[in-house]
C-alpha cells in the first residue's frame, strides 16, 4: 500500500514545478513575438493598433480601439541624476552675472541632455527640471525637443510625469506659431553649430505631426487620467483661445496641478497669453476634424456616459464650446454633423416635446453634479434659437425650484445671464414669494446673480424688492445682514444637530455671502445703503474678524473703504474700529490687505473721508514696530505699501505723498498773484499749509516748524 503524501513532500513538488516553468518561460516570448509579428504583417486594416516593441501589455479601451503599449525609455544613471540635480540647484540660485551667461549655461545643459530627453521627461525626480528647461529654452531648443519627443507622444501624454512636460512644451510653443505666421523666425543656428544643418520645420508643422500621432486614439485619450489634460491644452492652442485666463486654467489644469517656475524666460509672452491668438487655417481644420472624429463614432448613450465622466466631462465641455464657436455660421442640421446636434438631436424643434431625447438629456443633466457643468457650457454658448426654445418649454416653468437646488442653481445662474429684462422680471416675481427658502438654504450666489442681472438690465424696482426681502429674511433690520452672510456660527462640537448646508461647507458659505455683500456695495441706492448700515453696526470684534478670518471677508472691508457713503463718518468709524489692532492686521495673512487699503483712502473726496491724522497715527505705530515688520514677508509688504522708509528719512515727502489726494481739488484753484504794494513786506504764500498751525515749512537749511505754531492765535505783534 503506497505511503500517503505528506505536507512537506507537496511543497517540494510545487517548487519543482515552478523551476520547470521558469526554465521554459524564456523561450515563450520569442515565439509569441514572432507569432504576433506574422499576424500584424498579414493584417492591413486601419483600425488595428500599430506594431510596437515586444513584451508590453495591451488593454482594451472604449470604442474598440486599443491604446498604445507602454514604452520604456530607460533610467538615468546615478551620475546623471546627480548632475541634473546640481543643475536644478544652480537654476534656483540664479547667480549668473549676465543674461548671456545664463544662455551659455542653458545651452550646455541641453547639450548634456541630448539623447536623454525622454528619460528626463519620464523621471519622477527630473521631470520638473525638464519643465523648467522648457520654460527657459529658446525657439530652436523647443523645436529640437519636439523632434526628440516625436514618434513617442502617444506614450508620453499618458505618462504620469511626461504628460506635464508635454503640456508645458505645447503651451510655451503656442506663441511661436503666431510669430511665425507673421513672418518672424528666430530659430536660426548659433555660431558654434553647423551652418549646413538642415533647417528646422515651422512650429505649425510640428503641432500637426503631433496630431497625426494621436489620430485614431482620441476616444480613449478623452478619459485617460493624464492624457485628457494634454488634449485640452492642444485644443486650446488649436483654437487660438487665450492661455492665461482664470476660466481657461480651471478647465485645463486640476486643483492639484503643481506650479513650476523658472528664474527667467527666453521670451515673455504675457500679452499674447492673455489675448486671442492668430492661428493658421490648418489649426481650425484640425480642431473640426478632432470634433468630428471624436463624436462620429459615439452613440447617444456613450455621449451621455461621457458627459457624467469626471475626466471626460471637461474635455467634452471644451469640444462643445469650440464646436459652437467654429460652426456658429453654419450651425444647421443640414450641415456637417457637430457635437451640439448629437447632444440635442432634432433641436430646437425637439425641445418642445417633453418625451424627446433632447429634452430627456437636459432633464438628466440638470441635477447631476458633473453633467450640470456641461449644461452650463451649452446654455452659455448655444445659438439663440436653441436657447429661446430651451428656456420657454423646459426651464422657465421651474426656474424658482432650480434656483433653490444646490446643483441645478449653477445652470440656472447661467440662464439668468442670457435673459431679457421682461423674462428676468418674471423670474424675480416667481422667486420673491419663496425668497426665505433661498436665504435659509444659503443660496447667496443665486441672490447675488439676481441683484447683478437686475441692475445690468435696469430693473431698479426689482433691485429694491430683492434688497428689502433679503434684509427682512436675515433678521432684525439691516444690522444683522453682514453677520448673517459673512459670519455664520461655527460648527458645534457638543453633538447638537447642525443645519445641513452650514455643517457641509462653512468656508463656501462664507465665500458666497461675502461676494453677495461685495456685490451690494457695488450697486448704488438701497443695496449699498443696506450693506453700509450693517457694517457700521458691527462691533469691534466682528470688524476684526471680517478683516482677518478669510480672503473673501477681508475683501468686504477693502471694498467698504473704497465705496462712497452718504454717512460722512462711515469710513472714519470703520478705521477707528480697526485702530487698536494695527499690528494684528499687519501680521495677518488677510488683514494686511485691509491695512494697505487704509492708506489709499482719500482724506477729501466726494463720499469718502478719512482724516489725515488717523493715517499719521497708524504710521507712527508701524514705525515703532519697524524691526518686527521687517522680520516677516507680510510685514515688509506693509512697510513698503505705507512707504515706511520715506516716512523715516524724508518725513515731509511722506506727508506730501499721503496728502496727494487732498491737493487734487486745489489744482483747480487759480493762482492768485500777490498785490504789489508795501515795500519790504513779503507776499503771503499760497497753499493750505500757511494757515495750518501744525504745518512744516522747508527752506534751503532744511525743515522747521511753522511760525504760526509758535505765535498761536495771537497773530503778528
Amino acid at each position: 500500500m503506497p505511503k500517503p503524501r505528506s505536507k512537506r513532500q507537496a511543497i517540494r513538488e510545487e517548487r519543482k514545478k515552478k523551476r520547470q516553468q521558469d526554465e521554459v518561460a524564456p523561450d515563450e516570448p520569442i515565439q509569441t513575438s514572432k507569432r504576433r509579428r506574422r499576424n500584424e504583417d498579414s493584417n492591413d486594416t486601419g483600425d488595428q493598433a500599430p506594431a510596437f516593441e515586444d513584451g508590453y501589455e495591451q488593454s482594451q479601451a472604449a470604442g474598440g480601439l486599443l491604446p498604445t503599449e507602454r514604452e520604456f525609455f530607460g533610467m538615468l544613471s546615478d551620475q546623471e541624476q546627480e548632475y541634473f540635480r546640481s543643475v536644478d540647484e544652480q537654476l534656483d540660485l540664479d547667480n549668473f552675472p549676465s543674461q548671456e551667461e545664463r544662455q551659455l549655461f542653458l545651452a550646455s545643459v541641453f547639450a548634456e541632455a541630448q539623447g536623454k530627453e525622454l528619460k528626463l521627461a519620464c523621471s519622477q525626480s527630473c521631470s520638473r527640471l525638464m519643465e523648467r528647461l522648457i520654460l527657459m529654452s529658446n525657439t530652436r531648443q523647443k523645436k529640437k525637443l519636439f523632434e526628440q519627443f516625436g514618434g513617442h507622444f502617444l506614450n508620453l501624454v499618458q505618462h504620469r510625469f511626461a504628460s506635464h512636460c508635454c503640456e508645458t512644451l505645447f503651451l510655451q510653443s503656442a506663441p511661436i506659431v503666431t510669430r511665425e505666421l507673421g513672418g518672424e523666425r528666430d530659430d536660426m543656428p548659433a555660431e558654434d553649430e553647423d551652418p549646413d544643418e538642415k533647417p528646422l520645420p515651422f512650429m505649425e508643422e510640428l503641432f500637426l505631426l503631433t496630431l497625426d500621432e494621436l489620430e485614431g486614439r482620441l476616444s480613449f485619450l478623452l478619459t485617460d487620467r493624464f492624457a485628457s489634460h494634454t488634449l485640452r491644452v492642444l485644443l486650446l492652442i488649436l483654437s487660438g483661445r487665450p492661455l492665461d485666463q482664470a476660466q481657461t486654467k480651471s478647465l485645463v489644469h486640476s486643483k492639484k496641478k503643481e506650479k513650476i517656475s523658472a528664474p527667467w524666460k527666453f521670451n515673455n509672452e504675457t500679452e499674447v497669453d492673455s489675448h486671442l491668438r492668430a492661428v493658421p487655417n490648418s489649426f481650425n481644420l484640425a480642431t473640426k476634424k478632432i470634433i468630428s472624429d471624436t463624436v462620429s463614432g459615439m452613440s447617444p448613450t456613450e455621449l451621455r456616459v461621457l458627459a457624467t465622466h469626471p475626466t471626460g466631462n471637461p474635455v467634452l465641455q471644451l469640444l462643445l464650446e469650440l464646436d459652437i464657436t467654429l460652426n456658429s455660421k453654419s450651425a444647421d442640421e443640414s450641415g456637417e454633423i457637430i457635437l451640439l446636434w448629437h447632444l440635442l438631436p432634432g433641436a430646437p424643434a425637439s425641445l418642445k416635446d417633453a418625451a424627446s431625447p433632447a429634452s430627456d438629456f437636459i432633464n438628466s443633466m440638470l441635477y447631476d453634479a458633473i453633467g450640470s457643468r456641461l449644461l452650463e457650457t451649452l446654455i452659455v454658448h448655444c445659438p439663440g434659437k436653441v436657447f429661446k426654445v430651451l428656456y420657454k418649454h423646459i426651464l422657465e416653468p421651474r426656474m424658482h425650484s432650480l434656483l433653490r437646488n444646490d446643483i441645478a442653481c449653477y445652470p440656472a445662474i447661467c440662464i439668468l445671464k442670457r435673459l431679457s429684462k421682461e423674462d428676468l422680471v418674471g423670474v424675480v416675481k416667481q422667486t420673491i414669494p419663496e425668497f426665505g427658502k433661498l436665504v435659509n438654504l444659503s443660496r447667496f450666489n443665486v441672490i447675488k446673480a439676481l441683484l447683478e442681472r437686475c441692475q445690468a438690465r435696469q430693473a431698479y424696482d426689482e433691485v429694491k424688492a430683492l434688497t428689502k426681502q433679503l434684509v427682512e429674511e436675515c433678521g432684525d433690520g439691516p444690522k444683522s445682514l453682514v453677520p448673517r452672510l459673512c459670519l455664520p456660527p461655527s460648527a458645534k462640537s457638543d453633538g447638537e444637530k447642525q443645519h445641513e448646508p452650514l455643517a457641509k461647507n462653512r468656508s463656501a458659505l462664507v465665500s458666497h455671502g461675502s461676494h453677495l455683500v461685495t456685490a451690494m456695495l457695488a450697486i448704488p441706492e438701497s443695496p449699498r445703503k443696506a450693506a453700509q448700515t450693517s457694517i457700521s453696526a458691527l462691533s469691534e470684534e466682528q470688524v476684526l474678524e471680517l478683516a482677518t478670518s478669510s480672503a473673501p471677508t477681508s475683501h468686504v472691508i477693502v471694498d467698504a473703504l473704497s465705496t462712497p457713503a452718504q454717512n460722512k463718518i462711515f469710513h472714519k468709524a470703520l478705521v477707528a474700529a480697526l485702530r487698536p489692532h494695527i499690528m494684528e492686521l499687519a501680521n495677518s495673512e488677510h488683514g494686511n490687505k485691509v491695512l494697505s487699503a487704509i492708506i489709499t483712502v482719500p482724506s477729501r473726496s466726494e463720499g469718502i473721508s478719512l482724516p489725515f491724522h488717523i493715517k499719521e497715527s497708524i504710521m507712527t505705530e508701524l514705525g515703532e514696530h519697524e524691526q518686527e515688520l521687517r522680520d516677516s514677508f507680510i510685514g515688509r509688504r506693509i512697510w513698503r505699501n505705507w512707504k515706511g522708509d520715506l516716512w523715516r528719512n524724508r518725513r515731509v515727502e511722506w506727508i506730501a505723498w499721503a496728502k496727494e489726494v487732498d491737493s487734487a481739488p486745489e489744482q483747480n484753484i487759480p493762482n492768485r498773484q500777490p498785490r504789489p504794494g508795501i515795500p519790504g513786506q513779503r507776499p503771503k504764500p499760497n497753499g493750505a499749509h500757511y494757515d495750518n498751525p501744525n504745518s512744516i515749512q522747508v527752506d534751503s537749511k532744511g525743515w522747521k516748524e511753522s511760525n504760526n505754531k509758535k505765535r498761536g492765535n495771537r497773530g503778528k505783534t
